[in-house]
């Protein structure tokens, strides 16, 4: 397949917990990134998440998805609604050419499959193991595939079936993914004012020192979006297991008995 435009550094196929936290990582290492999501994240069927860090009372798991997409985007991640029906590495350059279900293409320096547990849309060269009607695929450890520049990450990998095994495998593929990319980066961090540097230290690629001014005004900005996401009840309907229920996908419903409510 012939493919020229468009291209992006890093094509991540799935907008669930995994995808959008390895997407995170790699734009944040300003590698260009495009989220490619079909359907709904199945973090999105639960009812309430109890045993993520940092929410001592648990959080609603459609606004914590949402929550996710928005730092993503935050952080330069476009996403796309797009099903992916086929990748095809290139025969003669390191590009991965995408093909999506309505006849797109693009083209990938490299890809993260981040999808539910179907393997289908992947090239025949990739490991992969099948259980029942789940097939999942072979990785190294850190989310490299038998096929150069395709990355496994989350439940396709065959992981722990929870929010936070598949956002903490999510980042490790993407920082893998960054390292192996050859971009300069030595760790994703945001340091107060002249902790390397008062070393005699240069601050090293992917970190930044801040000062106290600056690091004020993040904590603001943090402190008033929380508020704000925090301030009413989820709007979007509970839902179940896709298998039954017939309702329409992502449907708001203002009759819904929401939290708080």
């Amino acid at each position: 397949m012939t493919v020229t435009e468009p291209t992006t550094d890093v094509l991540v196929v799935g907008g669930g917990v995994a995808g959008l936290t390895a997407a995170t990582f790699t734009a944040r290492a300003e590698l260009d990134t495009l989220v490619l999501n079909d359907g709904e994240s199945i973090l999105r069927r639960n009812a309430h998440l109890e045993n993520v860090p940092g929410f001592p009372a648990g959080v609603n798991p459609r606004l914590f998805a949402d929550l996710l997409t928005e730092q993503a985007e935050r952080n330069g991640v476009v996403i796309e609604s797009a099903r992916v029906a086929a990748i095809e590495p290139g025969d003669d350059d390191p590009w991965i050419d995408v093909r999506t279900a309505a006849g797109d293409s693009r083209r990938a320096r490299y890809v993260v499959a981040a999808s539910w547990s179907d393997a289908s849309y992947l090239p025949a060269g990739v490991d992969r193991r099948t259980a029942g009607s789940k097939t999942f695929v072979d990785e190294d450890g850190v989310g490299r595939t038998s096929v150069a520049g395709l990355y496994a990450a989350g439940r396709l990998a065959e992981t722990y079936h929870q929010a936070v095994v598949a956002a903490g495998h999510g980042a490790q593929v993407g920082i893998t993914l960054v390292h192996d990319s050859d971009t300069p980066f030595y760790h994703d961090w945001v340091t107060p004012e002249g902790y390397f540097t008062d070393r005699g230290r240069e601050v090293p690629p992917g970190c930044e020192e801040i000062g106290p001014a600056e690091q004020r005004r993040r904590q603001a900005a943090s402190r008033e979006l929380m508020r704000e996401r925090f301030a009413e009840p989820h709007r979007e309907r509970q839902r179940t297991h896709p298998s039954l229920v017939g309702d329409e996908k992502g449907r708001v419903d203002e009759a819904w008995e929401i939290e708080g409510s």
